[in-house]
């Protein structure tokens, strides 16, 4: 029998025995039910039309005021038609002929009589009514107890059939069950001999079976496989040692797992007696080893002594996360993954640090050479435009005005390299000040005041009043703010305006430039200040060298701000920058 049809015929048996034992008991209540009802319908009615004619009579009022009369002859009619008990009929009916004749009494003599005749046939209606609820009451607790005593006989049988089906069924399931728990915490433990064997023709059964080709399957592979782990084994740890990066493994305990011929001479080891031993203790007695492993701050370039030189290594660190399959006794099999430690590979770019060094050195001896020429060329197109040398035609004074804008823009590309090439050397040189905000604005303001007025258009200040002062590099930082408004006034539109505000923000001074032009794609705003990155253009706007935005990101922060930008095509760009106050 399938383990589904056992379930359904175990649950179908608990369902008959539960409506069996409700029917029983529904049966025994509604008896009782009907049997207290027959006791408070009628009897109590009658015994409550008496209580009303018999407080009529005993107010003493003969004859009867019209409103006891009306009071006695309703209830009066109310009991004549309610008479369920036998005899009660003649009572009512010596009521009713004794009010007859009260009604008509005139002596005092005539009037006791027909009283004492209507109280005597009432007394009686009354003992009637009681008479039959004493019995009614009496046959309701027989029932009662009837209903009682047969409704523990079917709980106690339904309550002995249930708990023999609560201690017995779930065998059924629970055992194969706790079988094939036993079983798989063997194989867990490595003992793929283990088997199964049921014979019920069931679910049970086929796991079972497919169990036993799991088992023997995995102790065929543990005996086929074992010698090609280990080959593979040995073979990554020879990949590793001829490595020619330095590399360094540590487990998720904290343990040095290996390192290369490399990675030991480089921080002074012997590589077989490192491995194994805590790298915590390890750090304490070799600084290199300390920076590898904790580096200080994003900085991942070591500086060191190798090969008779000094080197240059770039540090790269993953952790490893394997898979991870967990059992447990109560538990079906879970997959997950979990962290078996971290790798450190040290990589030799000393020959690119070179090749940046030299690079950085020709950026600054190219600029400086190209300064002087430049001069003289601007000096050149001064005497030239001086009608003291001689006047010279539309067409000419053309050609010097072009001259002139490509010099002033080679002088500019040239300054932006010197600028670049101090900070790429490490001779950036800020000369730091007390100032106020206002005067930087006013100065980078001045600066592209002609630019502005040669578009129309309207340079905005929006400057808060008493500004705490900043501590800063007064001209790296206008340059800064002036680069930021000839970008605003280069892609800004003729008649428009640019919005020039500062104000002060939790400690900080804020500085900010927007314009109102077509804005900035998403996709370019990370990349704004690197290095000679350039937003395509339509080819209306003449483009920079690429340097502006990369340099002022390194002269603010330089000054511990943070600069940044937000733009939306269409809304125009907000250029940022922030200064501590002093």
């Amino acid at each position: 029998m399938k383990i589904k049809t056992k379930l359904r015929a175990g649950f179908g048996f608990l369902f008959v025995i539960v409506l069996g034992f409700g029917l029983i008991a529904l049966f025994f209540l509604n008896s009782i039910s009907s049997k207290a009802k027959l006791i408070l319908k009628d009897n109590y009615k009658s015994i409550e039309f008496v209580a009303q004619m018999r407080n009529v009579l005993d107010g003493g009022d003969y004859p009867f005021s019209r409103a006891n009369a009306q009071i006695f002859e309703r209830n009066l009619e109310f009991e004549n038609n309610n008479i369920t008990e036998p005899g009660e009929k003649a009572a009512v009916e010596r009521v009713v002929e004794g009010y007859k004749r009260l009604k008509i009494a005139s002596s005092f003599d005539a009037i006791k009589a027909a009283e004492r005749e209507i109280r005597f046939a009432l007394s009686d209606i009354e003992t009637v009514n009681m008479r039959a609820i004493s019995d009614k009451n009496e046959s309701a607790n027989r029932e009662y107890s009837r209903a009682e005593t047969s409704i523990a006989v079917a709980a106690s049988f339904c309550f002995i059939v249930l708990f023999t089906f609560v201690i017995n069924f779930p065998g059924f399931v629970a055992n194969p069950l706790s079988e094939f728990s036993q079983a798989i915490r063997q194989v867990g433990n490595g003992n793929y001999l283990q088997r199964l064997h049921f014979n019920n023709n069931d679910e049970f059964t086929e796991l079972a079976s497919s169990f036993n080709s799991m088992a023997k399957k995995l102790h065929e592979w543990e005996n086929s496989n074992l010698s090609k782990l280990k080959s593979e084994k040995s073979r990554i740890e020879a990949i590793i040692a001829q490595m020619q990066d330095a590399i360094i493994g540590v487990n998720e305990k904290g343990e040095v797992l290996f390192l290369n011929q490399l990675a030991a001479k480089l921080i002074g080891v012997d590589e077989q007696t490192t491995i194994g031993q805590n790298v915590s203790e390890l750090m304490q007695k070799n600084e290199l080893l300390k920076n590898i492993i904790q580096p200080q701050g994003d900085n991942r370039t070591l500086k060191i002594y190798a090969d008779e030189r000094e080197s240059f290594f770039q540090l790269e660190s993953r952790e490893i996360i394997v898979p991870n399959i967990e059992t447990d006794d109560n538990q079906a099999i879970s997959s997950s993954s979990r962290s078996a430690g971290n790798v450190y590979v040290l990589k030799n770019v000393t020959q690119f640090k070179e090749l940046d060094q030299a690079k950085t050195n020709f950026i600054a001896t190219v600029s400086h050479e190209l300064k002087t020429p430049l001069s003289s060329i601007k000096m050149s197109l001064k005497l030239l435009k001086d009608i003291r040398v001689g006047e010279m035609n539309g067409e000419q004074l053309e050609l010097l005005e072009h001259i002139q804008d490509d010099s002033d823009r080679l002088l500019k590309i040239t300054s932006e390299l010197l600028d670049l090439s101090q900070v790429e050397s490490g001779n950036l040189k800020l000369n730091f000040a007390l100032t106020r905000p206002q005067e930087i604005v006013q100065f980078a303001v001045e600066a592209v005041k002609f630019q502005a007025e040669q578009k129309l258009i309207v340079l905005e200040l929006k400057c808060e009043a008493n500004l705490p002062e900043v501590n800063v590099d007064i001209q790296k930082t206008a340059w800064v703010l002036v680069n930021f408004l000839s970008n605003a006034l280069r892609y800004s539109s003729e008649k428009s305006k640019v919005v020039i505000e500062v104000v002060s923000k939790q400690g900080f001074i804020e500085f900010s430039v927007r314009d109102f032009g077509k804005g900035i794609e998403e996709k370019y705003q990370k990349r704004l200040f690197d290095r000679y990155f350039q937003v395509p253009t339509d080819g209306q706007n003449k483009s920079g060298s690429g340097l502006g935005l990369a340099i002022s990101k390194d002269f603010i922060e330089a000054e511990q701000g943070k600069i940044w930008v937000e733009s939306a095509l269409g809304e125009g760009s907000r250029f940022c920058f922030t200064l501590p106050t002093a």
